[in-house]
C-alpha cells in the first residue's frame, strides 16, 4: 500500500520487528487435523485445519469466542450463533481473519459439517451441512467451473490463511479462495482489488460491532480509474473520506518499506494492491474497523506481555470518519488519537445497545418531534460544521435563521465568513473544534424548555449546596484539601496535563521530572545539546530523560525531535514517550535502552562482545528503520546524523534509531531540503560536505559508514584524521582494497576470532560501499538496502568509491 501519513504506515510500511512470536493456543480448543480436507471428508465442530507452519487455524466458533476477546464487552444476548472461520492458530487472543458466514450464522452447532461434495448445482464445492433429516446445506462456496469429479477436489489451509479448493495433484488448479471474499481483515499476500476479466472485486467491509462480524458501515477498496490508490469509504453513501493516493516509488516492483513490502499492480487482467512480511513467524494483520478507521497490527511482546500493537492508523483524525458519531452528535478526538461521541442537546442515542458495542451508526434521535410553528433554535458553538450542507444567499445571521426556519425540512443553519449554509435531515460529520463555529440545530420548542429548566435548576442545586458548605465551616476543609492536592501535582506533575493518550505522547511537569529521575543524578550520557539522565515513572519503568541546554540550538533540537519522532512509531526508532516544556526548560522523555549505545559495544572496553549475528539484525534493524523514515511516511524524514553514538539497543539488542535533533522532514512534492545542521564528521555525505541541498542519500552514505564499523569492530576515523588531511591509513581506503582483493576476513572483528559467516559478511561490505558511493545516484535506497542485507538481492562488486581512489593514488 502507498505510504501515507507518518506515524502510521500503510500495512504496508512498518515496525522492522526482530521478533518471533511466541504464540499459544488459540481460543477454540481443537482436535488435531492436517492441512487439506479430501473430498468426501468431513469438518466437524470441535476439528479444525492447520496450516503447515501452524499459524492459522480453519474450524467453527461461536459468537462466545469474539466476545470473550473484547474484555471491554457487555453483550448480554442469549443467542449463541456459530460461524465457519480462519484464524490466528497460536495467539492465546482469538483473532479471526476470515468467515464464511459473516451475515448468516448457523444457529445449531450440534449437526454442523464442513465437506466437500459433488452435485449437480455445486460442482466440487465445499459446503457447510446441517446434518439433520434433510442435510441441508447452509453454506457453499458456490463455484460454477471446478471439475465434475469431486474426487480431485482438496480444500487446503495455506500458511498465508488462505482457504484453497483446489486439484487434489495439481495445486495451480484453483477453483476458488477465501482472498478473493475477504471480511474486514487484509493479511499479507491477499489482493485488495479487482479482476478485470472476471469483474471480481475484491472489498473488506468493517464489522457491525464488536461481537458481531456481519457487514457494517466502512469499506476499504481501490477506485475504479485507480488513481486515488486504496480508498476508504462509507459503504451505504459510497462517500470517500480517505485515500491513499498512487506509488510515487516504483510503480511494479515491491518498495521496502522498512518491513512490509508492498506492491500496485496494473495490467490487463487485474488491478490490485498487495503487500508480504519477511517470514512466518511474524503475525500481522490490517483490518477496517467499527470505527471507520484502518488500522495494522502485529503480535508483539510489551512490558513482558504479549500483545496486538497498533502500528498503522487511517486516517490519523477518528473524527475525520464519514458518519463516525451517526447523525445528531458531536465528535470528540483527544489528540487525533480517541473518540468521544456525544448526543447534541436535545438527543437520546437511537440504540444503546449497539452504541456500547462500537456501533454508532444509528447516531442519536430527537427526544421529541419538532412542530415547524413553534420550533426554536438551540446554538452549537465551537464545532467543525456538519457534511454536506447548501449554501443559501442571505444578507445577515437573521436573514439566515429566516431562510431556515421559513422550510421546515431545515434541521440547522449557520451564518460565517463564507454565508449563510443551511441542512436538510441527520447532521452528520459535526466535530469539536477550538477554531470552530456555531451550528444552529432546530429544536422542538418543548426541548428547548426543558433544557432552560434544566440549567436552571443546576445553578439553584449549586447556590443552595455552596451556601450550605459556607454556613457549616466544611468550606475551609474543601479548601485546604485543594491546596494539598494542588501541591502534589505541582511537585509530582499528577495533574490532568500528565497523562498519556493512545500515541503514547505525555507531557510532564520538570518538577515530576526532577523527582523521577532523582535530581539528574545518574547521568546516562551526552552531546552537543545537552546530557541524558536515568529515571523511573510510574509502574517501574525505566526511562531516559533528555535535557536540552541553550536556549536557542536547544529550542531548535527539542522542536525537531518532537515533530519527527514525536509522531512515528516503529521497532527500529526510539519511542518518545513525553517531554516537558516549561518556562525556558526543554526535556526529552525516551523509553530507555538497557544495553546502551552502538558504539560502546563496538569501540568500549568491555569483555560482551557482540557476536556476528547479533551485528547482522543490528544493521537490518537501523536499515529498516531508516527505510522507514524515508518511504514509509507521506512526508519523508531524513535524520541527518546516523552514527554508532544515535544507535540504542533494548534488552535483546533490537537496534533502536535515536536522536532526531537535526531531523529534516522534506514533503513528497520536493526532493531536496537546505539545512544549517551539519552531522559528524566521518559520517558526512560528500555533497553534504560542499554545501548542497541534501537528501535522504545522506542517510543513506552515513548508514554504510556504520555498517563498515559494525563488521570491522573499528572506527572509520582515528582521531588523528581531519577532513582536510586523508592518509591512507583511513580505514574504508583499506576496505574497499581488501574486497577487491577478497581478503573480506580480514575486515571482521578480530575479537570475533573468525566466528562469522563469510557470505554474510562479502554481502554486507558490499551494500557498505554502495551505500558510500560519492555520487548519490549511484547509492541505493534504504528499501534496497534491506533486501540486500537479508540476502533478497544479490549486488554486484561495487567500484572505488572515487575519493577513495584519489586517496590511494596521492598515497602512492
Amino acid at each position: 500500500m502507498p505510504p501515507p501519513a507518518c506515524c502510521c504506515i500503510l500495512p504496508f510500511v512498518v515496525v522492522g520487528l526482530l521478533l518471533v512470536s511466541l504464540q499459544h493456543g488459540a481460543t477454540p480448543c481443537c482436535a488435531a487435523a492436517n492441512d487439506t480436507l479430501a473430498a468426501g471428508k468431513a469438518l466437524a465442530v470441535g476439528d479444525r485445519l492447520v496450516s503447515r507452519n501452524g499459524k492459522f487455524a480453519l474450524g467453527f466458533f461461536s459468537s462466545g469466542n469474539i466476545s470473550e476477546s473484547e474484555s471491554s464487552s457487555s453483550h448480554n444476548s442469549t443467542t449463541t450463533n456459530w460461524y465457519l472461520g480462519i484464524w490466528f492458530n497460536k495467539i492465546p487472543v482469538f483473532t479471526p481473519v476470515w468467515i464464511a458466514n459473516r451475515d448468516e450464522p448457523f444457529t445449531d452447532p450440534d449437526n454442523l459439517k464442513l465437506k466437500i461434495r459433488l452435485e449437480i448445482a455445486r460442482e466440487g464445492n465445499l459446503v457447510v451441512l446441517d446434518m439433520g433429516a434433510h442435510q441441508t446445506v447452509v453454506w457453499s462456496s458456490e463455484i460454477t467451473n471446478a471439475s465434475k469429479n469431486s474426487n480431485n477436489t482438496v480444500a487446503v489451509l495455506t500458511h498465508t490463511g488462505n482457504l484453497v479448493i483446489q486439484h487434489a495433484t495439481d495445486p495451480s488448479q484453483v477453483w476458488w479462495q477465501s482472498f478473493d471474499y475477504p471480511t474486514d481483515v487484509y493479511l499479507p499476500g491477499s489482493k485488495l482489488g479487482r479482476n478485470k476479466i472476471t469483474g471480481l472485486n475484491r472489498v473488506f467491509v468493517s464489522k457491525k460491532n464488536r461481537i458481531d462480524p456481519s457487514r457494517g458501515s466502512y469499506c476499504v477498496g481501490v477506485d475504479a480509474r485507480f488513481n486515488q490508490g486504496i480508498i476508504l469509504y462509507h459503504c451505504s453513501s459510497s462517500v470517500v473520506f480517505w485515500a491513499s493516493g498512487t506509488f510515487t516509488l516504483k510503480n511494479v516492483d515491491p518498495s521496502d518499506s522498512g518491513f512490509i513490502s508492498y506492491n500496485q499492480i496494473d495490467n490487463s487482467q487485474e488491478q490490485y494492491y498487495i503487500y508480504t512480511i519477511p517470514n512466518d513467524t511474524l503475525s500481522v494483520y490490517t483490518a477496517v474497523e467499527t470505527s471507520g478507521q484502518i488500522k495494522g497490527r502485529v503480535w508483539v511482546e510489551n512490558n513482558q506481555a504479549w500483545a496486538w500493537q497498533v502500528f498503522y492508523t487511517q486516517p490519523m483524525n477518528p473524527c475525520n470518519v464519514h458518519a463516525a458519531c451517526g447523525p445528531f452528535t458531536v465528535c470528540t478526538s483527544n489528540n487525533n488519537a480517541n473518540m468521544s461521541c456525544d448526543c447534541m442537546e436535545g438527543f437520546s442515542v437511537q440504540s444503546p445497545g449497539e452504541w456500547n458495542l462500537g456501533d454508532r451508526a444509528g447516531g442519536c434521535r430527537r427526544n421529541d418531534p419538532l412542530d415547524c410553528s413553534t420550533d426554536k433554535f438551540l446554538p452549537v458553538p465551537g464545532v467543525a460544521l456538519a457534511y454536506n450542507p447548501v449554501p443559501m444567499k442571505a444578507a445577515g445571521a437573521d436573514d439566515c435563521r429566516q431562510v431556515c426556519a421559513g422550510d421546515c425540512s431545515c434541521t440547522a443553519y449557520s451564518y460565517t465568513g463564507s454565508g449563510c449554509s443551511v441542512w436538510n435531515g441527520g447532521l452528520l460529520n459535526t466535530a469539536a473544534s477550538t477554531a470552530g463555529d456555531v451550528l444552529y440545530v432546530r429544536l422542538a420548542d418543548k426541548d428547548l424548555q426543558a433544557l432552560s429548566e434544566n440549567r436552571k435548576g443546576k445553578t439553584s442545586v449549586g447556590v443552595v449546596v455552596a451556601a450550605s458548605i459556607a454556613g457549616s465551616g466544611v468550606i475551609v476543609l474543601m479548601l485546604f484539601l485543594f491546596i494539598i492536592i494542588w501541591r502534589r501535582n505541582q511537585v509530582y506533575g499528577l495533574s490532568s496535563s500528565n497523562t498519556q493518550d493512545s500515541s503514547g505522547i505525555r507531557t510532564f511537569r520538570y518538577s515530576y521530572l526532577r523527582y523521577a529521575t532523582k535530581s539528574f543524578s545518574e547521568r546516562l550520557g551526552g552531546g552537543g545539546f545537552g546530557s541524558v539522565y536515568k529515571g523511573m515513572i510510574s509502574d517501574s519503568i525505566a526511562i531516559a530523560v533528555k535535557r536540552l541546554d541553550g536556549a536557542r540550538q536547544g529550542e531548535k533540537q527539542f522542536r525537531a525531535e518532537v515533530s519527527s519522532i514525536g509522531l512515528i512509531q516503529h521497532i527500529n526508532l526510539v519511542k518518545l514517550i513525553g517531554f516537558c516544556c516549561e518556562s525556558d526548560k526543554r526535556l526529552l522523555v525516551y523509553e530507555h535502552m538497557p544495553n546502551g549505545s552502538l558504539d560502546v559495544r563496538l569501540f568500549g572496553s568491555n569483555d560482551n562482545v557482540l557476536d556476528w549475528s547479533t551485528r547482522c539484525q543490528i544493521a537490518i534493524g537501523v536499515a529498516r528503520g531508516l527505510s522507514y523514515l524515508h518511504e514509509g511516511c507521506r512526508e519523508c524524514i531524513i535524520h541527518c546524523d546516523i552514527k554508532p553514538e544515535n544507535i540504542l539497543l533494548d534488552a535483546s539488542f533490537v537496534p533502536k534509531i535515536a536522536d532526531f535533533g537535526m531531523a529534516a522532514i522534506v514533503g513528497r512534492d520536493f526532493s531536496r531540503v537546505l539545512t544549517t545542521f551539519r552531522g559528524t564528521v566521518g559520517y558526512l555525505a560528500p555533497e553534504w560536505i560542499s554545501g548542497e541541498a541534501i537528501t535522504q542519500k545522506v542517510d543513506v552514505y552515513s548508514f554504510g559508514m556504520v555498517l563498515l564499523e559494525i563488521v570491522s569492530g573499528r572506527r572509520n576515523s582515528p582521531k588523528v584524521y581531519t577532513t582536510s588531511s586523508f592518509h591512507i591509513s583511513y580505514f574504508p581506503v583499506q576496505a574497499i582494497s581488501m574486497l577487491h582483493a577478497g581478503d573480506v576476513s580480514s575486515l571482521v572483528d578480530s575479537q570475533l576470532h573468525g566466528d562469522f559467516s563469510l557470505e554474510e559478511a562479502i554481502r554486507v561490505c558490499k551494500v557498505a560501499f554502495w551505500c558510500i558511493q560519492e555520487n548519490e545516484f549511484d547509492r541505493p535506497t534504504m528499501g534496497e538496502v534491506v533486501r540486500a542485507l537479508e540476502g533478497l538481492h544479490e549486488l554486484d562488486m561495487p567500484p572505488m568509491p572515487r575519493q577513495f581512489a584519489a586517496i590511494t593514488k596521492n598515497a602512492s
